[in-house]
């Protein structure tokens, strides 16, 4: 598993990308999937938080907590853009952190992009195993698929 910062300077390239397409509304927002006690997926619409130090989570009591906190597995994946069907997904482990000042700084980091938080999240920070971005030409132009897919995949 690599921490973003880690696969920020393994693939610039396509972490530049993922983060354009991640805060393409201002705030960060993709789905989230996660694991559910049975095995099956669970999937989630979740605003991520990407700080100096990381890639992170501000989770509430929820099913989406509770499965972080039991099965620390999860994907995510951006939203689609207006003009073209481009799409980033990771996939790795959460770590919960309980440090009240990396909470503090994450939260703020969030508050200051329009997010909204309360007192009774947690903080998740999302180690990345595989990356994968799939980027096409705009809707309606010829030869649109296959896309091209640029993957990483943290060294082990």
């Amino acid at each position: 598993m690599a921490t973003w910062n880690e696969f920020e300077q393994a693939s610039p390239e396509i972490a530049a990308r993922g983060r354009a397409l991640l805060y393409q509304h201002g705030i960060g927002l993709g789905y989230l999937a996660t694991v559910r006690k049975d095995g099956g997926p669970r999937v989630h619409p979740f605003c991520p938080i990407l700080t100096e130090s990381g890639l992170y989570g501000l989770i509430a009591p929820s099913p989406k907590q509770h499965d972080l906190l039991r099965d620390g597995r999860y994907a995510l994946h951006t939203f689609p853009v207006m003009d073209r069907d481009d799409e980033f997904y990771l996939t790795g482990k959460v770590i919960h952190h309980r440090d009240r000042q990396l909470t503090h700084t994450v939260r703020a980091s969030f508050l200051a992009c329009g997010g909204t938080s309360t007192e009774d999240e947690l903080l998740f920070e999302f180690t990345i195993e595989h990356a994968l971005l799939a980027t096409y030409k705009k809707r309606g132009e010829p030869n649109n698929w296959p896309p091209i897919y640029t993957k990483w995949h943290a060294t082990r």
